[in-house]
């Protein structure tokens, strides 16, 4: 384009003409250099937690256990004589016995993936099933075992018996068992009651020394000694279960409190017998604690350190604190009320599985009873869901018996879902928990998830009611734990 022809073209705009003529001969300054864009980094996605579910662990056991049958047959010489028949009696009852000790071990080893899958009241139920039938075997494996010696020798039973422990194995065998027999009787629910808590603890320590009586007894068994497959194998279960054991009942408490520094910063006065413990510490999003769990407390001041004792959280970790409510039911709850500002606090967990994990409806039915209202009132809280999807159910004696009921009023109002107050002796002629009861107050109650924990009497009435009111029981979600 000629200069005449640039200047006619010009002509047609003036304001434009006239702004090229202001800045000729400026100096134009350089662009600016933009960085280089760089994506911006997406949010890490949080790793669920691994959780063993309750059919894959009785899995597990019973695989385990036909594992020890197949270890027993393939050994096993088929004979109708009668010393050899007890004998082999006796070989298959001790194998059976040393694995289920194994499995009692394994199930209180506190292993977060069982823990938090299967639920730590089904655990301790099951730790309990099983030591009856451990007991049962341990005691079969012994009178087998004599009576096979008895025939053998062609003595008397007293005799067979007193020949037997003069042999250091078979003796240090029997005095496992004796220890095994020690820790059943304190169990049993009769004596669970009469015995204070930390005699019933140690008592239960002396079964580590039991298995290590067992372990050597069974190494020298011929079974176990048959090959060095077997010893292997039987080595490595007692190995890895020491490890488990260790592991999470010594090393990671150890290490949590040297991490979060856990201390108490209140006690709060919540009703008649019942406080609030709120304890700060650093870092406490680490744990991972989630609502409905709890974590096992043991305060550091005389006459409280020596025992750890299950408490839920009754409210979400907030501003690195942790809450607990407590019912004074017992001397050391009842210390708990006077603990002072700046106790140092030891809490291992957090253990439990009633959790949002467990839900498989958009509407959820919260069903507490007395104290166990902590882990439902932190549920009411934060499990997701609009107007009418969650519904509280508190069941007490008096209006004065109910816990913390301005937060759950409020926490109904800004959710607006439903809450209603259960109240009444439990023996009135009226249940509040009778299937037809329920279902008056939540009339859609088969497409609810229902969250239960509270006593063991009201937690089983209702779980019965909840069946009978047409709530599948794969739905019905309860922890409940007595001490």
């Amino acid at each position: 384009m000629t200069s005449d022809a640039a200047d006619s073209r010009l002509a047609a705009y003036p304001a434009l003409s006239a702004y090229l003529r202001q800045t000729e001969g400026m100096e134009v300054p350089p662009m600016p250099v933009m960085p280089p864009r760089v994506p911006r980094a997406r949010a890490a996605t949080p790793v669920p937690p691994i959780r063993v579910t309750p059919g894959a662990l009785r899995g597990g056991i019973t695989g385990g256990a036909l594992g020890v049958g197949v270890l027993w047959g393939v050994q096993a010489e088929p004979s109708a004589r009668l010393d050899v028949l007890f004998a082999t009696g006796a070989h298959l009852t001790g194998l059976l016995a040393g694995y289920g000790v194994l499995v009692m071990l394994f199930l209180m080893a506190r292993v977060p993936a069982v823990e938090h899958g299967v639920g730590a009241d089904r655990i301790a139920r099951l730790h309990a099933l099983g030591g009856r039938y451990v007991l049962t075997l341990c005691l079969g494996h012994a009178l087998l075992a004599l009576c096979g010696y008895a025939v053998h020798t062609d003595a008397d039973l007293l005799s067979a018996a007193l020949d037997l422990l003069g042999y250091p194995g078979l003796a240090l065998a029997a005095a496992g068992t004796a220890l095994l027999v020690a820790v059943g009787v304190t169990s049993a629910r009769a004596m669970r009651r009469r015995v204070p808590h930390e005699t019933w603890r140690a008592v239960h320590l002396l079964t580590y020394l039991a298995v290590a009586l067992a372990f050597v007894h069974q190494l020298a068994g011929p079974d176990v000694a048959g090959s060095m497959l077997s010893v292997w194998v039987w080595s490595m279960l007692h190995a890895t279960v020491a490890v488990l054991l260790v592991w999470y009942r010594l090393v990671v408490p150890a290490r949590q409190a040297l991490k979060h520094s856990l201390r108490v910063i209140a006690v709060r006065d919540e009703g008649p017998g019942v406080v609030s413990v709120l304890v700060q510490g650093i870092g406490l999003d680490g744990l991972r604690a989630e609502p409905g769990q709890f974590f096992r407390w043991r305060f550091l001041r005389r006459r409280l350190w020596r025992t750890a004792l299950p408490f839920s959280l009754s409210a979400p970790v907030r501003d690195d604190t942790l809450r607990i409510t407590v019912k004074a039911i017992g001397d050391h709850t009842r210390r708990i009320r006077r603990l002072k500002p700046g106790t140092r606090v030891l809490a291992t967990g957090p253990f439990g599985a009633l959790t949002a994990h467990r839900r498989t409806r958009r509407k959820v039915l919260l069903l507490a009873g007395g104290v166990g209202i902590t882990p439902m009132r932190a549920l009411f809280e934060t499990l997701p869901g609009g107007p009418g999807d969650i519904t509280l159910l508190y069941r007490a004696g008096s209006a004065e018996q109910l816990v913390l009921r301005e937060e759950l009023e409020e926490i109904a109002r800004r959710r607006g879902a439903g809450l209603h107050f259960l109240l009444g002796r439990s023996d009135a002629a009226f249940d509040p928990l009778a299937p037809q009861a329920l279902r008056n107050l939540v009339p859609d109650l088969i497409e609810h998830d229902v969250y239960l924990c509270g006593p063991p009497g009201m937690t089983a009435s209702a779980t019965a009611a909840l069946e009978r009111a047409g709530v599948p029981q794969d739905r019905i979600h309860a922890e409940c734990f007595t001490f």
